[in-house]
């Protein structure tokens, strides 16, 4: 009898200091990627006269086709009915919108801006060449928005600015300094066509920037424009300069003193902020973290 009792207390205590089994973990099965975005459907808009005086949009329309783009250009004229029609293609089969206007073709790309905004159909890039003074405000409804201008164009003119309580990524570019630059000539840019046909390849990768922020300049005449999208903000580091910031983010120097309104020799402190250009592909290394070498301008 004892050693019963003996026994089954041996055998109990061996179960309470056993550790439990435990059943293994279910298996979550990964999320699929997400799936890729179609080709953006590209509507180009000439100004008035566009077949004379707007033709840089039609050898932009052949660069896009040739780059393997969905891409028309049309008189500013049938401006409403192109907009119907393209608000119709994205309900049938939804794809990324583009929408590029010379003069009065930039006026018409944010009238059918508008347009969408009205059906709540989201518009992912519009540029604007030396558009219309009497352009309206960029709806809320525009992911990404570059305006190339003439401020003292009496043609174009258009100094576009976003709608209250806009959120999308804006950039600003008067080029009145450069004596090269015409109304009509604006559109013909080869550099300006690379770098649009550069943007809209990139447009499916491009990550969006929570805190983007405005960029507006008046580039200086001997320059030529590089398109960034935005602004993002960097805190200075110990060491840092304009000029090695400047360097880091492979910026030219004048860009960094405008978005701060800043002299191009300003001495900065750490902790300060600052607003820098984004590249739509980023820099591998955080810029402001790096401190190098003082550069000449650029």
């Amino acid at each position: 009898m004892l050693a019963a009792v003996a026994l089954l207390a041996f055998s109990t205590g061996m179960a309470a200091g056993s550790p439990a089994k435990t059943k293994p973990a279910a298996v979550v099965p990964a999320a699929p990627p997400p799936e890729p975005l179609p080709p953006p459907k590209i509507y180009l808009f000439r100004g008035a006269m566009g077949p004379f005086f707007s033709t840089g949009m039609d050898r932009l329309e052949e660069k896009l086709t040739q780059a393997g783009f969905s891409a028309n250009v049309y008189e500013f004229t049938i401006c409403r009915w192109i907009g119907d029609r393209a608000i119709s293609s994205y309900k049938e089969a939804p794809a990324p919108i583009v929408l590029i206007g010379h003069s009065m073709g930039g006026l018409c790309s944010v009238v059918i801006s508008e347009m969408a905004a009205k059906e709540n159909i989201p518009i992912s890039l519009v540029i604007t060449i030396d558009p219309a003074h009497a352009t309206g405000d960029v709806p809320l409804n525009v992911e990404r928005f570059i305006n190339i201008f003439l401020s003292d164009s009496v043609l174009g003119g258009g100094n576009v600015v976003a709608a209250p309580g806009y959120r999308g990524h804006y950039a600003s570019y008067d080029l009145k300094e450069n004596s090269r630059v015409s109304h009509i000539n604006i559109e013909k840019s080869d550099d300006i066509h690379r770098q649009i046909i550069d943007m809209v390849t990139q447009l499916p990768r491009i990550q969006p920037h929570v805190d983007a922020l405005p960029l507006r300049y008046l580039v200086p005449g001997d320059t030529l424009v590089e398109l960034w999208d935005s602004g993002v903000r960097l805190q200075v580091r110990r060491g840092d300069t304009m000029e090695s910031i400047a360097a880091a983010n492979r910026v030219p120097l004048w860009s960094l003193a405008q978005s701060n309104s800043l002299p191009e020799n300003t001495p900065l402190t750490p902790g300060q902020s600052i607003i820098v250009p984004r590249h739509l592909a980023p820099p591998p290394e955080p810029a402001a973290a790096m401190v190098t070498p003082p550069a000449g301008r650029r």
